[in-house]
């Protein structure tokens, strides 16, 4: 089995609805267990900011899934809870992504990982900080070496996921 973690945000609709619904679809998927659900995190919008504040949160899988099927079953996800790409960055009912693939390090067309802008982003890495606090990167640093560079200040905890 890997270890995954994935980030998961939304600004459309009712927002966490639509996170509850792609956790439950991941708990489904073959050969893979959700073990861990950080709380929800309301967070402005990053990269393209005239849009409203997403919910956000990070989730831990064990799969069996090698790292392209594992996509393919978020992107069916996504569609499936009618995920519609506009434009990049743009507004979403839901974006799953990738953000580790065990200490893999992965560089396809379709996937990079670890995620090429996780170490950026505090709407990623409090949620990943809160159900792995002892995280390493591929590279060997430790996710709150990351967060400890970041004004996180915007990344609210909204309520547990339960």
């Amino acid at each position: 089995m890997t270890v995954v973690y994935l980030s998961l945000g939304s600004n459309i609709g009712n927002r966490e609805a639509y996170l509850r619904k792609a956790i439950s679809a991941l708990k489904t998927l073959p050969q893979t267990q959700v073990t861990q659900v950080s709380s929800f995190y309301e967070t402005a919008a990053w990269g393209k900011t005239d849009q409203d504040d997403f919910l956000n949160l990070a989730c831990q899988l064990e799969t069996e899934l090698d790292a392209q099927d594992l996509l393919s079953h978020c992107q069916k996800i996504e569609i499936d809870l009618n995920r519609v790409r506009h434009e990049h960055w743009g507004p979403r009912t839901i974006d799953i992504d990738i953000l580790l693939y065990g200490q893999e390090v992965i560089a396809t067309e379709n996937l990079k990982v670890p995620h090429p802008y996780m170490t950026e982003r505090g709407f990623v890495l409090v949620p990943l900080q809160e159900i792995s606090p002892q995280l390493t990167l591929p590279n060997g640093r430790a996710v709150i070496d990351y967060l400890n560079q970041l004004d996180v200040s915007d990344v609210k905890v909204a309520k547990p996921f339960d």
